[in-house]
């Protein structure tokens, strides 16, 4: 979360620098970065794609995109942790025939 929201301030901050949108150099290796990084800490997911082709379009860069996709990342394996937990609380487990 904290390396998303790094680099999403970097770009707005440093706005003259990334300002060219698609034609940046320097936009485009913060982006490729940022991207690899991401799917190495957190696994592919499908929200990292859009995030980094919004990044292409000039002006886009204002809007924390790096930031949103790893909450949305983050918010769903919350969620599949909550349903897997219930599912085992519903299933009881198998007991040892011998046992009784």
């Amino acid at each position: 979360m904290i390396l998303a929201i790094l680099a999403d301030a970097l770009q707005i901050v440093v706005f003259p620098l990334f300002v060219e949108g698609a034609i940046s150099p320097a936009d485009d290796v913060l982006d490729f970065g940022i991207g690899a990084v991401m799917v190495h800490l957190l696994g592919w997911h499908w929200e990292f794609l859009p995030s980094f082709l919004a990044k292409l379009v000039p002006g886009v860069d204002l809007i924390p995109f790096w930031t949103m996709a790893v909450v949305n990342v983050y918010r769903k394996s919350k969620r599949i942790a909550v349903a897997e937990e219930e599912s085992r609380a519903e299933r009881p487990a198998l007991r040892d025939p011998r046992s009784l």
